[in-house]
């Protein structure tokens, strides 16, 4: 299947989505509860029929398309380190998870039971939450490097917020699966930022 550059930029703008919620929850111990939800989502949307789909419509993905203007805009005066660091080490981590077959199948079916168990949680809930950290906790989190989250510990000790965090996390690996299988890579946020930027903006003013 040939994927286009709005394919790419929206499953680029998925990791820097849940990078965003992630430093905003550690720093503020709260974030924007519809990209949350969305980016949860995206980790149930197995068979989603394009790329877009993954996070429901455009409105679930817009908080990425921002983080990733912001992040990638040469002109930009709002790109944060942390941000940065999250979404290069998620995208580290999903080309060493690609190559461990065990690890990924593992993933996959839990995954699969959380969906199966949605009627009697809804995504929000903090059961469910809890079980997609759970799956972050024994498996992404077993490979080096393991990604160090840094904000406020008042809000990092928080149960309920580390839980947010590392479903958080999976759901970054989510998306640089996605980004991979879209034709995404490394190199190209050294060399195609404007690429993704002008498209992240086009597809920002369709909201």
């Amino acid at each position: 299947m040939a994927y286009s550059q709005a394919d790419k930029t929206i499953a680029l703008a998925g990791i820097y989505q849940a990078a965003q919620l992630v430093k905003d929850i550690a720093w503020q111990g709260k974030t924007n509860s519809t990209a949350m939800e969305s980016s949860f989502e995206s980790l149930l949307n197995f068979d989603a029929p394009d790329v877009i789909s993954v996070y429901g419509n455009l409105s679930g993905i817009i908080q990425g398309l921002r983080t990733l203007h912001n992040q990638l805009d040469s002109q930009s005066q709002n790109r944060n380190t942390d941000i940065m660091r999250y979404v290069i080490t998620l995208i580290h981590l999903q080309r060493k998870l690609e190559k461990n077959p065990q690890l990924l199948q593992k993933v996959s079916s839990r995954l699969d039971t959380v969906k199966s168990q949605l009627d009697y949680f809804d995504l929000s809930h903090k059961n469910t939450i809890a079980k997609l950290a759970d799956i972050y906790k024994s498996t992404i989190s077993t490979i080096q490097p393991k990604i160090i989250v840094e904000g406020e510990q008042v809000y990092l000790s928080n149960n309920d917020n580390a839980d947010k965090i590392r479903a958080l996390l999976l759901a970054g690996i989510r998306a640089a699966v996605l980004w991979r299988q879209t034709g995404g890579s490394r190199l190209q946020l050294i060399f195609s930022r404007k690429k993704y930027v002008k498209t992240a903006i086009e597809l920002s003013k369709k909201i």
